[in-house]
């Protein structure tokens, strides 16, 4: 059988209650029928709480309760003398050490008002509320942040140490409650208001009860949100075709002891299409998370904008890259400027380009009259699709054939091109005849020569100066 404590007032209209129930706000806050901040049982005895309000009221019991619980019981009732009241009463049967806590009774839709008593229930084989394995918990240590090490205790009276224990030796510093710096509350735990360096590494808070020593183990991580980089595989666009597969990669690299989360957005992610897999890397100096995106099957409706999120507590990083779908592969090939074109001789280079647009990208081979150009001269080389001539000369005219072509789904297109190479026109003969001028007989006839050369042909013009007077010098003519 076990023991029953009852915790009850009886009479809830008595003195007790007056100063919550005045009759103008009369249970603004629900009420217990308890005074004391506290309660203090025993170890599978029965705890009993009531309350009473205006409005529907609501129980919020310590995390340590289970929500389904056999041994949890509530009962709502009417009351009051117009039966115009709510009256809840909380049983708790058998109270056991883990059930240590805060018990609040608030009202169902005004949240912030509520009575609240904490409840300790003893139990001298577990003095920690909570039962610890043998892995320590981990505590968090935040910059500009309280450090706490939420040893709650069973008992107010408990007397519990803090102690700073050495992972390589048998060594440990004993932590003694200053109330300024290091403060207990059975209620919390410990408290370090101003942590440094020294907080890291494992911690115990102990206790003795009846000869057997007891103990809550915290091993403190001091958590860093420094992200050095986030980027993806593939930062330009992404052309791929419908039915192949999608893989991003989003890498993030961070500082020691930094944890990240890493998130995507993308066009069809309320179907849930993606599958993605994440895995980390660690080096002396930093870590390496990955998180890798990857959709099967692309579809036309996966085409669009793909983002990775990254955050690490106040932290945030994002990259991006947009995905192109085509239906099937194809190649897209026309003149630029026409079907000729024109170059200077001496030009230092000059580039073919036609118009080009194909996917996947197409195998490019450029002929010049009919012979594969790179193998004619070696001023000739092929950049992407476009074929640069360097030093541009007279020669270097001709008729120029671009090949495309995708052999693994028999695509294949060409264009032809002529190239004009202008050259500026140059007299071959400076002169027509002697340097000094030559005497023929009056009358006669005779035939002046001029060679010249250009591209396009130059037109000649010959210009006649009559012979200055015997004696007299052209220039003073002039």
């Amino acid at each position: 059988m076990f023991d029953i404590l009852f915790v009850m007032i009886f009479g809830l209209s008595g003195r007790v209650l007056t100063k919550d129930t005045d009759t103008k706000g009369r249970f603004s806050s629900p009420v217990l029928d308890v005074t004391e901040k506290q309660l203090i049982i025993e170890r599978n005895q029965t705890l009993q709480l009531n309350c009473r309000g205006r409005w529907e009221l609501h129980w919020v019991l310590p995390s340590g309760i289970p929500k389904v619980y056999h041994g949890t019981q509530i009962e709502e009732t009417g009351c009051g003398k117009k039966n115009n009241q709510y009256c809840s009463r909380l049983t708790l049967s058998p109270a056991l050490a883990q059930h240590t806590g805060s018990y609040r009774c608030r009202y169902r839709q005004k949240q912030r008002k509520q009575a609240s008593v904490y409840v300790y229930v003893t139990d001298s084989q577990q003095p920690f509320v909570k039962v610890q394995s043998e892995i320590p918990d981990v505590v968090y240590m935040k910059e500009g942040e309280p450090l706490v090490f939420p040893c709650r205790v069973t008992n107010p009276d408990a007397k519990v140490s803090l102690v700073k224990e050495s992972v390589s030796s048998f060594h440990f510093h004993r932590l003694v409650p200053d109330y300024t710096n290091i403060i207990w509350n059975s209620r919390q735990g410990f408290t370090i208001r101003s942590p440094t360096f020294f907080y890291i590494g494992l911690f115990s808070c102990e206790t003795i009860v009846n000869g057997v020593k007891y103990s809550n183990k915290f091993l403190t991580h001091r958590q860093v949100n420094k992200i050095l980089d986030v980027y993806l595989n593939s930062t330009g666009l992404v052309h791929t075709l419908q039915g192949q597969m999608l893989a991003l990669n989003c890498t993030v690299t961070a500082e020691w002891n930094t944890r990240v989360s890493i998130s995507w957005t993308y066009p069809q992610k309320a179907n849930g299409s993606a599958n993605i897999i994440r895995r980390i890397s660690k080096s002396r100096t930093k870590i390496l998370f990955y998180s890798v995106l990857t959709i099967p099957r692309l579809s036309k409706a996966d085409r669009g904008l793909y983002k990775c999120h990254v955050a690490s507590g106040p932290s945030k990083r994002e990259t991006n890259t947009t995905v192109i779908v085509y239906d099937q592969p194809f190649i897209r090939l026309k003149h630029r400027d026409g079907p000729v074109v024109q170059a200077s001789a001496g030009q230092k280079s000059f580039r073919l380009t036609p118009k080009l647009r194909a996917f996947p990208a197409p195998e490019v081979i450029w002929l010049k009259d009919g012979m594969v150009a790179a193998e004619q001269c070696s001023r000739y080389h092929v950049n992407g699709f476009s074929l640069v001539i360097r030093d541009v000369a007279e020669e270097d005219a001709g008729i120029y054939t671009i090949l495309t072509g995708i052999q693994q789904y028999g695509l294949y297109q060409n264009l032809t091109l002529k190239l004009v190479v202008n050259v500026k026109p140059q007299i071959g003969e400076k002169t027509v005849s002697s340097q000094q001028p030559g005497t023929v007989q009056r009358g006669s006839r005779q035939a002046l020569h001029c060679t010249s050369h250009g591209v396009p042909p130059p037109q000649i013009q010959w210009l006649w100066h009559p012979c200055p007077p015997k004696g007299l010098s052209p220039a003073r003519l002039a």
